[in-house]
């Protein structure tokens, strides 16, 4: 099982994150970006995005001289479960 999620992993059918605690999770390749809020306490995962965030990302890497090629944003915290 594991060679084929790596497998799909290379060829960019699902997308690995390494949340906290060294576990691996594996999503779909999502259509569009979406970044991530992970809770610390139960490891729910909540999906967001938000073009401030974006469009200062891309402001701040410019200011350095670099274009924003891809990124990944995990957010901790706790939530209300």
């Amino acid at each position: 099982v594991y060679r084929v999620l790596d497998q799909f992993d290379e060829a960019k059918i699902l997308i690995r994150h390494n949340f906290e605690g060294n576990k691996s999770v594996f999503e779909l390749a999502p259509t569009e970006h979406h970044d991530h809020i992970i809770c610390v306490d139960c490891g729910k995962v909540f999906e967001f995005n938000d073009d401030i965030i974006e469009k200062r990302q891309r402001e701040i890497t410019k200011q350095h001289g670099i274009e924003l090629a891809t990124h990944s944003l995990y957010l901790y915290g706790k939530c209300s479960n």
